[in-house]
């Protein structure tokens, strides 16, 4: 499933970007999906590496000292109902038990190497390795459903953004997560009962079938797998005529796409669409001053300070408990922090292909135009369920960029505009969401996952779950 939705993104991206002048220049699809595969690799995965070695050491340190072993038989029983396949004692209940914890406390960027340490050790115990399991599919569910008890990441921008009594997010955030973890659990267990998710048996690898037979290395044009079926034929004839369309705008005077765009109709949708982007743009560019002067003079104050603090406290306190108790029990610290970190370099080169193709085919989608008339066409749909139109771009952005969404978040809370609901609601949907596509390419990326099974559907429904459940909650703790 996730080669179709890939494939559509990047052509429907690129025959919008045609369709509306996007394809070629210095704004056009193509430079900005080679420079988001320039951040994939320098702004994301090296940087991941980094902390990939800091983390998989001290969960090392914890493992020689006993930590993991002593926290996995205290939640053995909640994670041998979720996870009946992982045998009682295995370093991947540990691994993941330390993943939920940091995502508990806001910690993401530190979740992140937990749960590919875990995903290693579940590909471990996986028969079919280009298959993902049942407890891959639910372990990826629940960090999709993102549960948090302290959305730190929330809160500070909140209370940056002058907006009083920040914390009053927490109590939301739970309830959404709790939503979110439920109907991921749900549907991870549902889904992995029907035929159409079963586990199938690897593919022969093609390097090895050829060398084993050199008649293979030549494809033989009558078989099954290089004949075109009716239906492919179909396709790729549309596809190809549509990209024909495509290349008649490119070269022709530039007359000829603002006439077929008038024409259609696509030229008043598009220029509506930009306008009501502008005016929000502009809204919050005007309101940026107020919120930089507000925010130089916020100090932390009461609830949210002693908040910020246990925050703060949390991997310190870790990282006390576990070298004291490792040097306790004469473990060779040094020595085995580095034999743990030596993992995170190769988890990070792993992963940078699976993030380079993610990154570019979502900056082709976003810079081509398509996301702008999807927020434009879904607007009024939205509206008449009583979905905040405002809040569309944060519900089209938090699966598929937490940066984006958090630029999303941002621009929100800094229109004067804005009401306490459309605020306060924005920021629970950030933090009970998860940047699903992310976190399957990253996590499934580690281990050589290719058939995801149901994972996308289960973490797909669980954030749109979270994205009704913030709604709902925010208009009954903060009516307009």
């Amino acid at each position: 499933m996730l080669n179709y939705i890939w494939a559509a993104i990047v052509l429907g991206g690129i025959l919008i970007a045609g369709l509306l002048g996007n394809l070629s220049g210095e704004n056009g699809v193509i430079p900005a999906a080679l420079d988001m595969a320039k951040t994939a690799v320098m702004g994301i995965a090296l940087p991941l590496s980094g902390m990939m070695m800091f983390w998989l050491g001290t969960m090392r340190l914890m493992e020689k000292a006993g930590l993991l072993a002593a926290v996995s038989h205290l939640l053995h029983p909640l994670m041998r109902r979720l996870f009946p396949e992982v045998p009682a004692g295995h370093p991947a209940l540990s691994a993941m038990i330390m993943n939920f914890a940091a995502n508990m406390l806001g910690l993401g960027n530190s979740a992140t190497p937990l749960g590919l340490k875990a995903m290693d050790h579940l590909q471990q115990l996986n028969p079919h390795k280009q298959t993902a399991s049942n407890a891959m599919v639910t372990f990826l569910a629940l960090n999709t459903a993102a549960f948090t008890l302290v959305p730190m990441t929330a809160i500070n921008y909140l209370a940056a953004a002058g907006i009083k009594n920040a914390y009053e997010v927490i109590f939301p955030t739970i309830l959404a997560t709790a939503c979110t973890t439920v109907t991921a659990i749900v549907m991870a267990k549902s889904l992995q009962r029907l035929s159409r998710f079963r586990v199938e048996p690897d593919t022969v690898d093609p390097s090895e079938s050829s060398s084993s037979n050199p008649q293979s290395e030549i494809p033989n044009p009558k078989s099954p797998s290089t004949r075109f079926s009716p239906r492919g034929k179909l396709f790729l004839t549309l596809l190809l005529a549509a990209f024909a369309g495509v290349a008649v705008l490119e070269l022709a005077a530039p007359t000829l796409r603002q006439s077929v765009l008038e024409k259609t109709g696509i030229a008043n949708v598009v220029k509506a669409a930009e306008q009501r982007s502008a005016d929000a743009k502009a809204q919050a560019a005007a309101a940026k001053p107020v919120a930089t002067e507000t925010t130089a003079t916020v100090t932390p104050t009461g609830f949210r300070a002693s908040l910020n603090s246990a925050s703060a406290l949390a991997i310190p306190f870790l990282l006390v408990l576990t070298l004291g108790v490792a040097l306790a029990r004469r473990v060779k610290v040094y020595e085995e922090f580095v034999d743990g970190a030596k993992e995170g370099f190769a988890v990070a080169t792993r992963i940078m292909p699976f993030l380079v193709a993610m990154f570019a085919a979502l900056a082709i989608f976003r810079y081509s135009g398509a996301l702008l008339l999807l927020e434009y066409m879904l607007a009024p749909l939205l509206g008449a369920v009583g979905f905040p139109v405002d809040l569309l771009p944060m519900a089209l952005m938090r699966p598929l960029s937490g940066s984006g969404s958090l630029g999303v978040l941002t621009e929100i809370l800094a229109r004067p505009d804005a009401s306490e609901f459309l605020k306060m609601t924005a920021a629970i949907m950030f933090g009970s969401t998860e940047t699903t596509f992310y976190v399957l390419a990253v996590y499934f990326g580690s281990v050589g996952v290719k058939k995801i099974r149901h994972a996308l559907i289960a973490g797909l429904t669980a954030d749109f779950v979270g994205l009704t459940m913030s709604v709902v909650i925010g208009r009954l703790m903060f009516p307009s």
